[in-house]
C-alpha cells in the first residue's frame, strides 16, 4: 500500500476497514497461538545478555538507527555487541551468514548490510535467530547480542526488550492488522523494558514521559533522527546535509515510512520530488532516473542495493539517532544487571552440576 493510503486506512481517526474485524480477530488468535508455542518451545538460555529492538506496529519506526546507536553506546562502554538479523529481503545458500562489506544485499538483506557498514560490528544473519545466536557465541564474536526487529520472535530468549514507535503515527487507530497497524495489542507494552518514541519532543531536565497510547510505563524515552552527512554513492565525497537547502531533489525511498524521509529533506530546505517504493524494494537502474539539475537522494538502507549502477548524482543521507542521557544510563544499568544475573545463574548451575 502507498504511504498516503496507509495513513488514511490505519493512522486516521476512524477505522475504514472495520468490516475486516473478523480477520483481525483471526490474526490475533493465530499470533497469540504462535507466541505461546514458541515461548514454551524455548529449551535454552544464552550465557550473554540478549537485547531485542522491535515494534508492535507494521511499517518503519526507526529500529535500525536505534540499533546502530545502541551498538555505538555499548562499544563505548566496553561491550562487544553482535547484531542478529533474519535478513529479510535476502537469500543465502548457507546460514548462519556473517555479513562482510562485500556481501551483496540480495544475499544478506538490506538492513544487515547497512548496519554492518554503519557500525563495524559483527552482523550475523539467520532466519533461525537461535541458531545464529549460538553460532555467534561459539565463534567468540562478542559478549552481548542485539536483535534488530525481533520483538515477535519468541523462540529467542531475551533479557531487554525495546519497542519503537513513530511518535507522530503512534498506534494509529489502535486496531489489529488488517483493520489497523498493530501486530500485537497495546497491552504488550506492559512487558517491554523500554518504549522509544521516534520524533517525540525531549522532556525538560528532570521530567519524564509517563504514558503512551494509554499505557503507563516507567521507561518511555524520546529519540530524534538527526541528518549527519550526505555521501556520494560513487565518489564517496561527503557534504553537510545543509548543502541541500534550496536544491531540487528527487528523493527515492523503499522503506517502511518514506514520508518521514521526505519530511527530513524538506526540513533541510530541499525542494522535494517524492518517489516512494515498497519497503525492501529491489532497485533497478531505471528507478534512479532523474532530471539533469536534480540531486538524487536516498536512505542508507536503499543505498546498499544501488552500488554498481547508481548515477553520479546519487547521494545517501545518513542519519544518527539522538537519545537522551537518562535513557542511555538506564539501558546500560539494565544491561549490566542482566549480565550479572546470567553469570550468577551459570555459577549456580555449575555448582549444582
Amino acid at each position: 500500500m502507498s504511504t498516503s493510503l496507509v495513513d488514511r486506512l490505519w493512522y486516521g481517526q476512524g477505522r475504514p476497514l472495520a468490516l475486516l474485524t473478523p480477520l483481525a480477530w483471526l490474526y490475533r488468535a493465530v499470533s497469540e497461538s504462535r507466541r505461546r508455542k514458541a515461548w514454551h518451545a524455548r529449551n535454552e538460555s544464552l550465557p550473554v545478555p540478549v537485547v531485542v529492538v522491535g515494534n508492535i506496529t507494521a511499517g518503519g519506526t526507526g529500529k535500525s538507527p536505534l540499533t546502530a546507536s545502541l551498538v555505538q553506546c555499548m562499544n563505548q562502554h566496553g561491550w562487544k555487541p553482535v547484531i542478529l538479523s533474519r535478513g529479510y529481503g535476502g537469500k543465502s545458500s548457507q546460514y548462519p551468514l556473517l555479513v562482510a562489506d562485500g556481501t551483496p544485499a540480495g544475499v544478506c538483506g538490506d538492513e544487515p548490510l547497512m548496519l554492518a557498514r554503519a557500525t563495524g560490528c559483527p552482523v550475523v544473519v539467520d532466519p533461525d535467530r537461535c541458531r545464529g545466536a549460538r553460532w555467534a557465541l561459539e565463534n567468540g564474536l562478542g559478549d552481548v547480542l542485539i536483535c534488530d526487529d525481533g520483538l515477535q520472535h519468541y523462540r529467542l530468549p531475551r533479557d531487554i526488550e525495546l519497542a519503537v514507535f513513530d511518535a507522530r503515527r503512534g498506534t494509529g487507530n489502535g486496531a489489529i492488522i488488517p483493520v489497523g497497524p498493530l501486530r500485537e495489542p497495546v497491552e504488550r507494552l506492559n512487558s517491554v523494558d523500554f518504549v522509544v518514541l521516534n520524533g517525540a519532543e525531549f522532556p525538560e531536565a528532570g521530567e519524564t514521559i509517563e504514558s503512551f497510547a494509554g499505557v503507563d510505563h516507567p521507561e518511555i524515552h524520546a529519540m530524534e533522527l538527526v541528518p549527519s552527512a550526505l555521501v556520494n554513492l560513487n565518489s564517496g565525497e561527503t557534504l553537510s546535509p545543509e548543502q541541500l537547502k534550496g536544491k531540487p531533489v528527487r528523493a527515492v525511498a523503499g522503506i517502511g515510512n518514506p514520508g518521514r524521509f521526505f519530511e527530513t529533506l524538506r526540513n533541510l530546505g530541499a525542494h522535494v520530488n517524492e518517489v516512494p517504493f515498497p519497503d525492501h524494494h529491489h532497485f533497478r537502474p531505471e528507478d534512479l532516473a532523474s532530471g539533469a539539475l536534480e540531486w538524487l537522494v536516498m536512505t542508507a538502507k536503499d543505498a546498499v542495493k544501488c552500488h554498481g549502477f547508481a548515477p553520479d548524482n546519487a547521494w545517501v543521507l545518513t542519519v544518527q539517532a539522538r537519545l537522551s542521557e537518562p535513557f542511555e544510563q538506564h539501558f546500560l544499568e539494565r544491561l549490566r544487571a542482566s549480565s550479572g544475573q546470567l553469570q550468577t545463574d551459570i555459577s549456580e548451575e555449575s555448582n549444582h552440576g
